[in-house]
């Protein structure tokens, strides 16, 4: 089975007093991505996301960032999250769950996806020391809480993201973010097995 091209996108704007971002989405994509936040490093972990997701992705965002990054940050995980639930349609023949292991030089990191119609974010193994640290000057180590949150809530997704073990805070956030992205690929793959059919025992997700 596979998905009819351009049958599973995601488009979703939002403007607040704090900023504006617009996420376009398709899941059948080859991981074209254009990427522009306005936080450079932010930038390159959505950048990595819609790459290994193998997801065509564009997101602008603009926001109070000289203020700090977390407005633009959260808000554009929100509306991403969103714009994934709009492409998920109704989940017919999807493989439903996925995760990853994903190796980044000292760092390991693992995610698990449910794509089941609950939102719930479970995150363990960021060390605490980086808890006040900036990426690049640019991209606070703890806004990957509220990505990863943001993005579970609104997409109605169970993920969960466990770092084993890594010292380099650039390493750990990126090979959570790559860890996701392998993890929603194979979630929202198509499943041969379950053509045409919601793979739940209540037939809806």
């Amino acid at each position: 089975m596979t998905f009819q091209p351009g049958t599973r996108i995601g488009r979703v704007e939002r403007t607040t007093r704090e900023s504006s971002v617009l996420v376009e989405l398709d899941l059948d994509g080859t991981g074209q991505v254009d990427i522009d936040t306005t936080v450079p490093f932010y930038d390159h972990m959505l950048t990595a996301l819609g790459t290994h997701a193998a997801f065509d992705l564009k997101v602008k965002s603009t926001g109070d960032t000289h203020i700090d990054a977390h407005h633009t940050v959260e808000d554009t995980a929100i509306v991403l999250g969103q714009a994934l639930r709009q492409a998920l349609g109704d989940k017919k023949g999807i493989r439903r769950f996925g995760d990853a292991w994903i190796p980044m030089d000292e760092t390991l990191a693992h995610a698990a996806v449910d794509v089941s119609g609950r939102s719930y974010c479970v995150m363990t193994g960021e060390p605490e020391q980086y808890n006040s640290f900036t990426i690049g000057g640019n991209y606070p180590f703890v806004l990957n809480r509220h990505v990863f949150e943001s993005l579970a809530f609104h997409a109605q997704i169970n993920l969960h993201t466990r770092v084993i073990h890594g010292r380099d805070p650039h390493h750990i956030a990126e090979a959570e973010y790559k860890a996701i992205a392998r993890a929603l690929r194979a979630a929202v793959e198509p499943d041969p097995r379950f053509t045409g059919v919601v793979p739940s025992t209540k037939g809806a997700l």
